[in-house]
């Protein structure tokens, strides 16, 4: 293969599968706990609390439901601790968020962009499984 070839195949950058998974769920898992669960947690003390409520939950039952998932499952998914089943529960969450607290838009003042790339993402890991640098592996 020639060089300038090596180069626009990026064939020089080793693939490692298992890297890649460590990273994604590392990124996903934090970044949704500490940007998006930790505000919920908070929320979870006021009163009156208010939130969506798409299923008819309530708004209290409503907004624990999506604190565990964004702060809870997110750090089970960062760990690799039953990250198929974290991957599901937030995929799910940010389904729920892009259908119902944005209308499925990308685009505009109440674009749902965000959980829509965020459910991308847990939808691949959820597909992938943890992969070798997990704790499930460990246990395995």
């Amino acid at each position: 293969m020639s060089r300038a070839r090596a180069y626009l195949t990026l064939s020089a950058v080793p693939t490692a599968p298992d890297v890649g998974l460590l990273l994604l769920r590392l990124w996903l898992g934090a970044s949704m706990c500490t940007l998006h669960g930790m505000g919920k947690v908070a929320r979870l003390q006021a009163d009156p609390v208010r939130f969506a409520d798409p299923f008819g939950f309530g708004p209290e039952a409503s907004l624990l439901l999506a604190t565990m998932a964004e702060a809870g499952a997110s750090v089970l998914l960062a760990l690799g601790l039953g990250t198929r089943w974290a991957a599901l529960a937030l995929s799910v969450t940010m389904a729920t968020a892009f259908v119902f607290a944005h209308g499925m838009a990308l685009s505009g003042e109440q674009s749902g962009e965000l959980p829509f790339v965020y459910a991308g993402g847990f939808v691949a890991v959820l597909v992938m499984g943890p992969g070798r640098y997990s704790v499930d592996a460990r246990l395995r």
